[in-house]
């Protein structure tokens, strides 16, 4: 049987933490040699249909609102902010291909990107600089963050969409072509922007550029 008062130390660290805790961290808070995994399983199952779940996101734990429930807690209408159409390409192909570098980027959209695009990610809270590549230049390297997967709802990226989801909903296509070769048409780069919600992305840039830095 689960030690009840266990199972309510671990309730506890997760309420009281400022941030999703991994595994180590909330054992830290507790006796040595406690099961900790069970017990995060136990919790999350008892609080499953209950109006606040607990979730794991990227091997981080968290309590979060039932999703069914969430549009209760909306009191306005969402605005409608922009995210261009390179901002969430290049999102897609570091989120595929992590740690990406800036140039591997360029490669597989086939045209180059302006700095805004990746800062905007950044500022977002979805992308982070991943160490640099042992190449020549020794490149940053980008990676998602476990605000991403938190944001779309991923417990890990294995959780991604594979790609034959992606082309049936078009949001691959302009990569695609990339991918296998085939030349963009002209001007094609310089696409409409996409609106999602504002819930989605609290820093969104309306003005990016498709040069170079």
């Amino acid at each position: 049987m689960t030690d009840p008062e266990a199972l309510r130390m671990v309730e506890a660290i997760l309420f009281a933490a400022d941030k999703p805790l991994t595994i180590d961290e909330i054992a830290a808070f507790l006796p040595e040699g406690t099961e900790v995994e069970t017990l995060l399983g136990e919790l999350a199952a008892s609080y499953e249909p209950r109006g606040v779940t607990l979730v794991e996101r990227g091997g981080r734990w968290l309590f979060q609102t039932a999703p069914d429930l969430a549009h209760i807690l909306s009191r306005e209408r969402p605005e409608a902010r922009k995210l261009s159409r390179a901002a969430l390409e290049t999102l897609a192909i570091i989120a595929y291909h992590e740690p990406a570098t800036r140039g591997q980027i360029e490669e597989i959209r086939g045209v180059s990107i302006s700095k805004g695009t990746i800062d905007v990610l950044m500022e977002a809270g979805w992308v982070r600089p991943a160490g640099r590549r042992e190449s020549p230049g020794r490149p940053l390297q980008f990676a998602t963050t476990p605000a991403f997967l938190v944001q779309f709802g991923l417990t890990s990226r294995r959780d991604l969409p594979g790609l034959v989801e992606l082309k049936a909903a078009g949001l691959l296509d302009p990569i695609d072509l990339s991918m296998t070769g085939q030349p963009r048409p002209d001007g094609e780069d310089e696409q409409p922007e996409l609106e999602l919600e504002a819930d989605q992305l609290d820093h969104a840039s309306d003005e990016e550029s498709e040069g170079a830095d």
